[in-house]
């Protein structure tokens, strides 16, 4: 039987990971990201485990571009939905402008919303959702506003629909990673202790237990984060 997931923001970092932790004989990848190049790094990775691959080159902010995300997939069901796709500004909240706070809304809690209204229809018993959402959903930290504000609002997404897709039986998973070393921290300014980092590979096998729970199994909430602590 052919398992169809699609994963956003899956050129690097932790959307790579996922990919490449459930890539198998059987399951078609729907791959999406905005860097082609990577995206084409990640497609030859799966590959080799031997799955199918379809690449989506898509700006997620755009609603447009959803759209256009959702006819590449088709109408056949998807199994697992995966809102990874994700970005940060990170600067005092007097700094952030009016374009960067709006993006990261669009790309962080908006796509997210309508990527799962548009899949969620077909899904069946036993599909699942997973929601990538961060540390900062549950804290707030200086400098991160913006991040915090989308993910607090995705936390509150998440857990509405939750319950209106548990009596259809479809799981809505949610994972919150702390830090996590990939290259968003190559933008953020001041010094960041790699060694109290998580792999994207641990927030990969997080989504991977979950996922490997039977149907009627509901791993809904799973924290992550490095035994050396905050950073």
């Amino acid at each position: 039987m052919n398992r169809r997931i699609l994963i956003t923001g899956a050129s690097r970092g932790i959307g790579r990971a996922i990919a490449q932790k459930l890539a198998a004989p059987g399951v078609t990848l729907f791959l999406h990201g905005r860097d082609a190049a990577a995206l084409a790094e990640t497609r030859d990775a799966v590959e080799k485990r031997g799955a199918m691959v379809m690449m989506i080159n898509a700006d997620i902010a755009e609603s447009a571009q959803i759209e256009r995300v959702v006819e590449e997939v088709g109408r056949e069901p998807l199994d697992v939905l995966i809102n990874n796709a994700g970005i940060a500004v990170v600067k005092s909240f007097e700094q952030v402008s009016l374009d960067e706070w709006q993006r990261t809304l669009a790309v962080n809690v908006t796509a997210p919303f309508l990527l799962t209204q548009k899949f969620a229809p077909q899904m069946g018993v036993g599909s699942s959702i997973v929601n990538i959402l961060s540390v900062a959903a549950k804290t707030g930290f200086p400098g991160w506003s913006a991040y915090a504000m989308s993910k607090f609002a995705f936390e509150g997404l998440s857990q509405s629909i939750r319950e209106e897709l548990r009596p259809r039986g479809i799981r809505v998973i949610n994972i919150y990673p702390a830090a996590t070393a990939t290259d968003i921290w190559s933008g953020v300014e001041g010094e960041w202790s790699r060694a109290k980092m998580m792999s994207p590979q641990d927030v990969a096998e997080a989504v991977a237990f979950s996922l490997a729970r039977p149907g009627s199994v509901a791993v809904e909430n799973i924290s992550v984060s490095n035994t050396a602590g905050a950073l």
